[in-house]
């Protein structure tokens, strides 16, 4: 059972790709124009004919072919691109904030050359010598602009604290869209994640009220909002798929509530880890990682009574369930933006081409582990891509004999008159 990501790619040829998610694999790579349902379901099917996969989730856009196709045509659950919702907030509030942060920079600034004018003034104004008459109200004059210039610095400042806030807002929802929390490792519930995920827009429609921004920003604010349901609905799947898979090891009790509890949010953990672009949280997850995994480990532990092949079977089982939870297609959206440069820069990628670049990703490429996509796919070893094609390919022809070259005259030979 896998997990596929399915994502149209909009270079020129558009075209459409599905990958598994886990062993970056890719199924399919083609042209098409096409985005309706039955499409990416015929796509698809040529994809894995031939392949024993059943698909269990797709992770995707929210278009309305891709949604028909998984939950219609494939009877899978259909994973939201977690990418997309946080694209949606901040397509709803990023510029608009920026934009009134820059306002009110400039506000602030003219509000101080103002206030430094009218000190000049009154400063100007006591350098020469005038006659009988009521000076200027110059301490009013300053008054009044040194009250602006604090207004606008408050302004600004709230400005730039909104914008600030958001920003931190947009990038909280990648830290609480886990099924296992990243602070204590403890699994987290469909209600506590819908909880959560409230707040934070909450929180964000309370910062598009004080900033003021449009009808059509709120709008697309509260779209993002509805996203909320799939994700929770994507945690539920998770659990119930996995306590599914757990439950069918038929485990005695202490075990599989030991897998349940810390093995596989162990590993989860470890792969969160992995993906961690910061040092301090990378090695905050993993030490929590180990944590978690340190009782598995001691010798009284039940797990440690079973045989090797049956501990090494449970890691396996425990990985795949670990692997289970998929909030992104990224890798599909990066494939596809290397496609469309690749496109762009040969002015044309024809079918025989990216059917090349294809499986070149697929048995040539290898992560640092020394592995392809096609061994992680179908666990298990293959021929050399390279010592295959030798294989396939004729021999070049031989070379045409060389042709004897006549001497070469000199050009002055006297001729006969």
């Amino acid at each position: 059972m896998e997990s596929v990501a399915e994502c149209p790619w909009n270079g020129w040829p558009n075209g459409r790709g599905i990958r598994n998610l886990v062993s970056n694999f890719i199924l399919l790579e083609q042209r098409s124009d096409e985005r309706s349902a039955a499409a990416w379901t015929q796509a698809l099917e040529g994809g894995l004919e031939g392949l024993n996969v059943t698909v269990v989730q797709g992770t995707s856009d929210e278009a309305k072919g891709l949604l028909a196709h998984v939950e219609r045509d494939l009877d899978a659950h259909h994973s939201t691109d977690l990418f997309h919702l946080q694209h949606a907030v901040s397509q709803a509030m990023s510029l608009s904030l920026k934009r009134a942060e820059q306002q009110a920079e400039t506000a602030e600034a003219e509000a101080k050359a103002r206030w430094q004018d009218e000190c000049a003034a009154e400063q100007a104004y006591h350098r020469r010598r005038h006659g009988p008459g009521r000076p200027p109200a110059f301490a009013a004059r300053i008054d009044e602009a040194l009250s602006a210039s604090v207004q606008a610095s408050l302004a600004r400042e709230q400005a730039h604290a909104h914008r600030a806030e958001a920003k931190a807002l947009i990038g909280a929802f990648g830290e609480v869209d886990h099924p296992y929390e990243i602070q204590q490792g403890q699994a987290q519930t469909p209600e506590q994640l819908e909880a959560r995920l409230g707040t934070l827009f909450t929180r964000l429609e309370a910062i598009a009220e004080e900033a003021d921004l449009s009808e059509r920003l709120r709008a697309h604010l509260a779209k993002a909002k509805r996203l909320t349901h799939s994700l929770v609905a994507t945690l539920a799947f998770f659990f119930m798929m996995v306590n599914t898979w757990v439950q069918a090891l038929d485990l005695a009790p202490a075990i599989e509530q030991a897998m349940l509890d810390d093995l596989i949010p162990a590993l989860y953990l470890e792969r969160v880890a992995a993906r961690s672009t910061r040092a301090e949280p990378r090695h905050r997850l993993r030490a929590l990682s180990a944590q978690r995994l340190a009782p598995l480990q001691q010798l009284s532990h039940p797990i440690q009574s079973l045989d090797p092949q049956t501990r090494h079977h449970l890691e396996q089982v425990a990985g795949e369930c670990a692997d289970l939870f998929q909030r992104s297609s990224s890798c599909v959206e990066g494939r596809n933006g290397f496609l469309a440069l690749y496109q762009h820069g040969h002015h044309r990628l024809g079918p025989s081409k990216q059917q090349v670049l294809t499986a070149l990703h697929n048995f040539a490429i290898k992560r640092p582990d020394g592995t392809t996509a096609a061994e992680r796919f179908f666990a298990q070893p293959h021929p050399s891509l390279f010592e295959q094609v030798l294989e396939r390919m004729p021999w070049p022809a031989r070379p045409a004999r060389r042709r004897p070259r006549q001497a070469r005259q000199p050009y002055l030979v006297p001729v006969a008159a």
